[in-house]
């Protein structure tokens, strides 16, 4: 057993935020969370934070590496190696629309990441190709389709983590949704041009997530509420949200987080091969993305994913939002456990989980990851 002491700041658990706290590692998992006392290694915090490792549902790459481009185990760790620094300790590497033939290579490589033990990577996002064309953002059109019988095979083939799936639910049935999440998808909404009742009655069918609110989706119009409108009011699905200035108004993020429970929002980066990396542009699916000053833009203009990491998205939501430190780490870190069903395992610093927990700043820049225990960061 490894005791853990972290001194002179303070540590977010799920009993409230203590000014320091012993915690006891075992195999991985937390073992005992005590007040501060003598004994094990010790971290100074300088009036800083521990707060439980980060939950990124959103990653299409980073690193330099794009998770489309090779979806492979090699790709997979690349992009967690990228993250970990900025305290991304759980993450679904997410796959951009694409053929099935692509979908496929990246279901079987993140069940081989997870096999070979590749560090934080618990299942998959495949996001598109089910999306609305109206809506595309920068997903390309050419590789858009229905959910036949063959993606719907593949998609609900059993699996070694979580599968997370993306779609416009104007696009599918109520029969359709039933059977996915049947068969342990977690369904969201993204890329969508549905109008208010049929989002309604595909969340009545099971869908459980909004993926990027506000982004690529019908908006909120008095008389036509769209999923905005449908994903506001309900206040069971959890909702992610980029905070990055750049894809979402800050007066539109506080307006969210008023209307609705906050533990039922979630943060993500939506991050792109910049984060991470020394040279920030990059290409997607053959166009060349641009990023200037933390924003990714395609040869229109339109946005193309983020230059954000979770350090500086739980950053933003206390600086820009005015949410407390604790509210973001569970936006961060709670609730995305909860959203993929591992709230068992993750997402607080609690005896019985495990030992995923990251060092910030007095002024929450990331100092310090620990994966399983480990200082990896």
């Amino acid at each position: 057993m490894t005791l853990h002491r972290f001194i002179n700041g303070h540590v977010v658990t799920d009993a409230g935020v203590l000014p320091g706290a012993a915690i006891a590692v075992k195999a991985g998992l937390i073992v005992a969370v005590s007040p501060d006392h003598e004994g094990g290694d010790t971290v100074d915090l300088d009036g800083g934070w521990l707060v439980p490792g980060f939950i990124d549902t959103q990653v299409n790459g980073g690193g330099g590496v794009l998770f489309n481009d090779a979806p492979t185990v090699e790709t997979i760790a690349a992009i967690g190696a990228a993250h970990a620094p900025y305290g991304t300790t759980g993450y679904l590497p997410t796959l951009i629309s694409d053929e099935a033939a692509v979908i496929e290579r990246a279901l079987d490589a993140t069940d081989a990441a997870i096999e070979a033990g590749v560090l934080g990577v618990v299942g998959i996002h495949v996001e598109g190709p089910v999306i609305n064309l109206s809506r595309k953002g920068i997903h390309d059109p050419a590789r858009f389709r229905r959910l036949g019988p063959d993606l719907m095979d593949l998609l609900t083939r059993p699996r070694r983590g979580r599968v997370m799936l993306t779609l416009a639910p104007e696009l599918v049935s109520s029969a359709e949704i039933h059977t996915l999440t049947s068969a342990g998808v977690i369904v969201s909404i993204g890329h969508s041009d549905g109008d208010y009742e049929t989002t309604r009655d595909r969340i009545a069918d099971g869908i459980t997530g909004v993926t990027h609110l506000y982004n690529a989706m019908s908006p909120l119009v008095q008389r036509a509420p769209g999923v905005v409108g449908a994903a506001l009011e309900d206040q069971s699905i959890y909702c992610g949200l980029i905070v990055d200035g750049f894809h979402v108004h800050d007066a539109a993020l506080r307006i969210a987080l008023r209307a609705r429970p906050i533990d039922r929002f979630m943060l993500v980066t939506d991050a792109m091969p910049c984060v991470g990396a020394a040279s920030k542009d990059f290409v997607l699916q053959g166009r060349q993305i641009t990023v200037e000053n933390g924003r990714c833009v395609g040869p229109d203009g339109t946005l193309a994913g983020s230059d954000l990491d979770m350090a500086a998205a739980v950053r933003n939501s206390v600086e820009r939002l005015g949410l407390s430190v604790a509210q973001a780490a569970a936006m961060a870190a709670t609730s995305p456990a909860a959203f993929l069903r591992l709230s068992d395992e993750r997402g607080t610093i609690t005896p019985g989980k495990r030992a995923d927990f990251v060092q910030l700043t007095a002024d929450l820049y990331p100092a310090g990851t620990w994966i399983g225990g480990t200082p990896i960061a």
